[in-house]
């Protein structure tokens, strides 16, 4: 017991040491250099997006204006296809603000709404069902939502009485892809006390069946997708480390205890808009504090033969 308790400690000096590792001025640069053009790229991308919203609503207004005066059926069939987007709504909850010259909380909390789009008459009864399975799967992720949340604050207005301490707390949300298939929310928590820390939660539902989704929903029954998925990304991570000296990833590390193994059924997830599966992961859960919360998109190849 005690040499385990020991080898523990001895991972936990190891990285923390990584966490705390000093760049050099060249390093430096090529970060801020990065992050600049990232920058500059997602405000490429914002107003890309905003192009992209404005010509679909033009579309949607001039097809709304003429197919309804075509033909009768034309409008009832219009009527019976779900519209993207309006399954599940998200507003904000609690907005919970505070900020003193010791402590500052930014908490926008989201909650998921059912729409009652879908048709709940006899002839559609699928419809009905997965409309019902929509909303208890809301009000559960609402649930888990509002219990991450009330506990930042509860520890937060804890924190407040330590008139000698700092802190700094954010909840966020972004709606990751919303597609004909699915629909995921990313909650973004952060707390910072001396150091700080990100971590993520992603609440996806499928969209066809009303039901949450879990990583081994969209794979073939009892195909072991978690060994072809661990082995790229540890090849992903080898080859980000190859190609650039600031990446920094836990494998192949002399301490075996501290290399990244293996995903698990509870390994965070989502699917973008190509439809690839991005595995993420939690600052300090695979690689140290300064690289953030990193993410491993799965190419297609890795596992066309055993996805559904």
């Amino acid at each position: 017991m005690a040499e385990r308790k020991q080898s523990q400690e001895t991972i936990e000096m190891m990285k923390e040491k990584y966490g705390q590792v000093e760049m050099t001025t060249e390093q430096m640069d090529r970060m801020k250099s990065r992050m600049e053009k990232a920058r500059q790229d997602k405000r490429v991308q914002k107003k890309k997006r905003m192009l992209r919203r404005i010509n679909a609503a033009a579309a949607a207004v001039a097809a709304f204006i003429l197919l309804p005066n075509l033909s009768g059926d034309v409008a009832y069939a219009m009527g019976r296809i779900p519209v993207l987007g309006k399954l599940v709504e998200v507003v904000t909850f609690r907005d919970y603000q505070y900020e003193s010259e010791r402590h500052k909380a930014d908490i926008q909390v989201p909650e998921l709404v059912a729409d009652d789009a879908l048709s709940s008459d006899t002839d559609h009864t699928g419809d009905a069902q997965v409309q019902e399975n929509i909303k208890k799967t809301t009000e559960e992720i609402n649930a888990e939502i509002q219990k991450i949340s009330d506990q930042i604050v509860t520890e937060f207005e804890e924190n407040k009485k330590d008139e000698e301490g700092y802190q700094d707390v954010m909840i966020k949300h972004e709606v990751i892809n919303t597609t004909q298939d699915y629909f995921t929310l990313k909650l973004i928590c952060f707390q910072a006390s001396g150091s700080g820390a990100e971590w993520d939660y992603y609440y996806t539902i499928d969209l066809n069946t009303g039901e949450r989704l879990e990583l081994k929903n969209l794979f073939k029954d009892g195909a072991d997708y978690i060994t072809p998925i661990s082995e790229n990304i540890k090849e992903q991570m080898r080859q980000q480390m190859k190609e650039d000296d600031m990446m920094c990833y836990w494998v192949d590390e002399d301490i075996e205890e501290m290399n990244f193994k293996s995903i698990t059924d509870d390994t965070s997830f989502y699917i973008n808009a190509q439809n690839h599966i991005v595995i993420a992961f939690d600052e300090y859960e695979v690689a140290p504090g300064y690289m953030g919360c990193v993410e491993f998109e799965i190419p297609d190849a890795v596992i066309a033969d055993i996805r559904k």
